[in-house]
Order: C-alpha cells, then structure tokens, then sequence
C-alpha cells in the first residue's frame, strides 16, 4: 500500500513538473488537434474585453480607436514595458505592463542560451497568435548593431527567437501576462502596417544616467548611449 501510495505521489509530482516547465512540449502538440487561431480571430475573440481595460487609458489620451502608431520601451532593471502613443506631433505614454518573469543580469544578449533579455533598438517583426505562451509577437533580434558586434568579438551562434508574449515564465523574452499581451497583441496588429520600434533598455536612462559596466565587452558605451538618446527622442 506504501509502495503504491509512493508511485501515485511521484506520477502526479511528474505531471505537476510537465505541465509547469514542459509547456514548450506539449503546448505544441495540443495545438495540433485544434484549429489554428489567426490575427482576425484573435481580433475578434479579445477585442471587446481588451478595449474595456483600455479605455481609460485611451480615453485620457482622446483617442476613441486602436492607436494606429505605438512605440515599446522594456525596461530591465525597472521590469516594465511602456507603450507610447503617436500624438500630435510627439509621443505620449498610453500604459505601463509589469514584466510578469525575468531571466539573465543587465547587459546585452551575446549568445545562445546565456538567457539574456536583449539590449538595444529593435523592431517588431511579426505576431504568432498561437503562441505556446497564450499570445506572442517576435523582435528582430539580432539586429545589424548585433552582428556587427559579434564579428568585431569573434562570436557566432547569438541566439534568437526573442519574443513578448504572455504567462509569468521565460527565457531571455518579456512575459506580460494573458491579460498584457491581450492588450498588446491588439494594438500591435493595429499598428504594425507602419512598423513599431522596440527600445530594450538595462534602466530607465531618462532617470538614472549611470551606465551599467558589463564584463566581456567594452562596447557597452556606445550601445548605451545609442539607447539613451532613443529614449530622450520620445519625453
């Protein structure tokens, strides 16, 4: 009775671990037996209850539609992706969305695996509306800024696939939360047709002006002052 009572407690510890961690396994599979979602019904099935929440925000700004111009700022120390607006002739900041996960230290993505969050100016890519973390849109990491950095070290293999999407776990992306990338995945399928930039940032340099030093590397300067200067342009 010991014996089966042990085996019963270590299948559900394994299935508790599976579903936890495994979800880039079997998420996959349990896509294949549904029907695969797209960007309009994606639209259709969240935009009433993801326009309530934003309304307020939207409202503030007099806006009474999707913004159709946004620009993201993640900031790494601060955990907090910002969404700015395009208006009259400047930007104004919509919404800020808590980072529900983190991984890596400050400092830029170099590799592969190192679990990093990218530093640097980037530009969203695509949406993936079926995303095994609820919802997702992919940045264009590496960059050109990226590579040529790599050549100048002597690295290869830097890794890719750098997403904001949903859930509270990640490995080298920034996780929102269902609710967050609702939101997002929204205004950026509103936006995308005039290309949304995407500033990484170790902290917030319109407050804090110290640059972090980063071990390897002694380009860490330049790449900070090229993301400082971004983040003034948009005050």
């Amino acid at each position: 009775m010991r014996k089966t009572l042990i085996i019963i407690l270590l299948i559900c510890l394994a299935i508790f671990l599976i579903y936890r961690y495994g979800r880039s396994i079997w998420h996959p599979v349990i896509m294949q037996t549904k029907e695969k979602e797209t960007i309009e019904s994606i639209q259709e099935k969240h935009n009433q209850t993801a326009w309530e929440r934003l309304q307020p925000h939207l409202s503030a700004l007099d806006l009474d539609t999707f913004p159709k111009q946004i620009l993201l700022v993640g900031l790494k120390e601060e955990k907090t992706l910002e969404v700015w607006v395009r208006k009259d002739y400047g930007w104004k900041k919509l919404k800020d969305y808590a980072f529900t996960g983190f991984s890596g230290i400050l400092g830029p993505k170099l590799k592969q695996g190192d679990r990093q969050i990218p530093e640097g100016i980037y530009r969203v890519e695509y949406l993936n509306p079926n995303s095994a973390y609820h919802l997702s849109f992919k940045i264009n990491y590496p960059n050109e800024f990226d590579r040529a950095k790599a050549r100048l070290d002597n690295r290869t293999n830097l890794g890719g696939d750098i997403f904001i999407h949903g859930k509270d776990k990640t490995i080298g992306c920034i996780p929102i939360g269902d609710e967050g990338i609702e939101e997002l995945f929204l205004m950026v399928s509103h936006a995308l047709n005039r290309g949304i930039t995407v500033i990484i940032s170790p902290r917030d340099f319109r407050k804090n002006k110290s640059f972090p030093e980063i071990e390897n590397i002694n380009w860490e300067n330049e790449l900070y002052l090229k993301i400082k200067t971004a983040l003034e342009e948009i005050v």
